[in-house]
C-alpha cells in the first residue's frame, strides 16, 4: 500500500488508460531507481497487456525535466515523471508529473508559520518545494486552528498560499492552477482570487497578489531545503525578506544572507561577460518549450554586439567537456530555472544564463535588481534593436576603455565555409619572434583566428631534412620494473 501511495499507482494507470497510450516511458531519478522495477510490477497488474512500460535512468541533462530524447528512443507517447521536477512544459510529448512526499512535521511547521508570522506584521507568502506539496492542506488547517484557539487576539494574519500547478503537461495546452487548499478562519484572511491583480509563477507555484499591493510588501516563507528550487525563489525574489522551515530537522532558518551572496557572483559574471569576444551557447535541454527560440535570440544578440557565437550540444557540461574550447571566453547555458545556474568557479570560462547574457550584450539595458531565470519569460520581452555605440565603454574587469570588436567586415568571408578558415586565418594579427618561433596573440574574433595565434599547432613536420630519421626501440616491460632495469639489478 505504501508503494501505492508514494507512486500513485491507480492515478498513473487512470492517465495511460484515459489517453490511450500504448508506449509508456518512466522516468526515475538515481534515487528512486531503486524502486523502478517494484513500480512497473505493480503497474502491469492495473495495465492492459498490450502497454508496453520502459525504465529510464541517467537522464541526457538536468533530471528534473522531461527527458525527451530518451523517450524518443524507444518512441514512447508519454512520459511518467517521478521524483524533483522543475515542471519545465514540453515540446513534443504529454508527461505526467508524480511528486515527491517527503517527511515533515505539520504541527512543528504550522507553528514556526504562525509564530513568525505574528512577529512579522507583514502578509506572508506561503511558498514549498513541491515534495512537500502533500502536507500543504494538513499545514493550513493546522494554522487556522491554533489562530482561532489565540484568546483575546485582535492581529490580522494575512497568508497566501501558492497552487501547485497542474501535474499534466502537454506540449499544445498551458499549465492552469489547481484547486484552492483549504479554509481560512476568523482570524486568518485568505488573499481573494482578484482577477485583476498580478499573476506569478516560479518551479511549478502560481499565485495571485491583490490589487494595490506588490511581492516586496510580502514576507515569504518556504518550506524545504537549501537547494536549487530556493536559490531560485532567492535570485527572483531578491527585494523580499525571505525565511526558510527546515523541513528535515525542523526550525527556522531566518537568516538567507549566504543564499542572496549569488547575486554579487552573478552581477561579477556579467562584467566579465561584456569582454567576451567568442561566446559558447550550451543547449541545456532538448525538451523545454522554447529553447530553440532562445538559442536563435542569444544568437542574433550576440552578433548584433559584434561578437562571435558557436553552439555546443554535449549534454551534461563539466569542466573536461568545455575545456576542450579554450577559445570561448563565456558560455551561455539555455536551461531550466533549476539547472541554468552553474558553479563555473572550476571552470577555465565563466557560464551565465540567457538573462545575464542579455545585461551583457545588449549597450542600452540596466540591471534594476529584478533577475529572471526562467528563459521563457525573456522570449517575450526580446531586446529592442537599437544601433550599438561605437564609443569605447569602461571595463570594470580591465580598469580602463575598451573598445567593441566589429563583426560585420566578416560576414562576407563567413559565407563560404571552405574559404573562411584560409582566409580569416591570413587576416590575424601576429607578432612572430625569429629565435623562438613563438607566436603572441592579438585580439581574436573567431575560433581561426584563435587557433591561427596559439604558439603550438601540434607536430612540424615539414622539415627540409630529405633524410629520414633514426628510429630508436622504446623500453620492454612493467612500469614497476623494465626490462632494462632488471638486467642493471642483476649485473650488480
Amino acid at each position: 500500500m505504501e508503494l501505492y501511495r508514494n507512486y500513485e499507482i491507480a492515478r498513473v494507470a487512470e492517465f495511460v488508460c484515459s489517453g490511450g497510450f500504448t508506449r509508456v516511458a518512466l522516468q526515475f531519478p538515481d534515487e528512486l531507481l531503486k524502486d523502478s522495477m517494484k513500480v512497473v510490477r505493480a503497474l502491469r497488474q492495473e495495465l492492459d497487456s498490450s502497454v508496453k512500460l520502459y525504465v529510464m535512468a541517467d537522464t541526457t541533462y538536468g533530471s528534473c525535466c522531461v527527458d525527451e530524447v530518451g523517450a524518443a528512443h524507444v518512441g514512447a507517447e508519454c512520459v511518467i515523471h517521478y521524483g524533483h521536477t522543475c515542471l519545465s512544459s514540453t515540446s513534443t510529448i504529454p508527461a505526467l508529473f508524480i511528486f515527491d512526499k517527503a517527511s515533515i512535521s505539520p504541527s512543528d511547521c504550522a507553528r514556526s508559520l504562525l509564530d513568525h508570522g505574528l512577529k512579522s506584521g507583514k502578509p506572508i507568502l506561503v511558498l514549498s518545494g513541491l515534495e512537500y506539496a502533500h502536507a500543504i492542506p494538513e499545514i493550513k488547517k493546522m494554522v487556522a486552528s491554533d489562530v482561532s484557539s489565540i484568546s483575546g487576539s485582535t492581529s490580522m494574519l494575512e497568508l497566501l498560499y501558492a497552487d501547485v500547478c497542474c501535474s499534466v503537461v502537454t506540449p499544445s495546452e498551458t499549465c492552469t492552477s489547481a484547486n484552492q487548499i483549504g479554509a481560512g478562519s476568523q482570524v486568518v484572511q485568505e488573499c481573494p482570487a482578484d482577477e485583476s491583480g498580478q499573476s506569478y509563477n516560479i518551479g511549478g507555484l502560481s499565485w495571485k497578489i491583490p490589487q494595490g499591493q506588490k511581492m516586496e510588501d510580502y514576507l515569504v516563507f518556504w518550506i524545504g531545503s537549501d537547494g536549487p528550487a530556493f536559490a531560485n525563489v532567492v535570485l527572483t525574489f531578491n527585494n523580499c525578506e525571505i525565511v526558510r522551515y527546515y523541513a528535515t530537522e525542523g526550525g527556522l532558518v531566518t537568516d538567507v544572507s549566504q543564499s542572496k551572496k549569488i547575486l554579487r557572483r552573478r552581477y561579477y559574471l556579467v562584467e566579465k561577460a561584456k569582454d567576451a569576444n567568442m561566446i559558447g551557447i550550451l543547449v541545456g535541454t532538448l525538451g523545454a518549450a522554447g529553447y530553440l527560440h532562445m538559442i536563435h535570440q542569444m544568437r542574433d544578440l550576440i552578433t548584433q554586439a559584434g561578437k562571435k557565437s558557436y553552439t555546443f550540444v554535449m549534454g551534461r557540461p563539466n569542466p573536461a567537456k568545455l575545456a576542450n574550447f579554450p577559445e570561448c571566453d563565456v558560455f551561455i547555458n539555455i536551461s531550466c530555472a533549476q539547472t541554468a545556474l552553474l558553479d563555473s568557479k572550476e571552470f577555465l570560462a565563466p557560464i551565465i544564463t540567457p538573462f545575464e547574457a542579455i545585461l551583457a550584450f545588449d549597450r542600452g539595458s540596466q540591471w534594476t535588481g529584478a533577475y529572471v531565470m526562467e528563459f521563457r519569460d525573456l522570449i517575450a520581452s526580446t531586446p529592442v534593436e537599437r544601433e550599438q555605440s561605437k564609443e569605447a565603454r569602461f571595463s570594470f574587469i580591465q580598469g580602463g576603455y575598451v573598445e567593441d570588436l566589429d563583426q560585420q567586415d566578416d560576414d562576407e568571408v563567413e559565407k563560404d565555409e571552405i574559404l573562411s578558415l584560409v582566409n580569416v586565418t591570413e587576416k590575424a594579427l601576429q607578432v612572430r619572434d625569429e629565435e623562438s618561433r613563438s607566436v603572441m596573440k592579438n585580439t581574436a574574433k573567431s575560433g581561426a583566428e584563435y587557433f591561427a595565434s596559439r604558439s603550438y599547432h601540434g607536430l612540424d613536420i615539414n622539415s627540409t631534412d630529405l633524410l629520414p630519421g633514426k628510429f630508436l626501440a622504446g623500453r620492454s616491460g612493467k612500469a614497476s620494473g623494465y626490462n632494462d632495469e632488471k638486467a642493471e639489478i642483476s649485473r650488480s
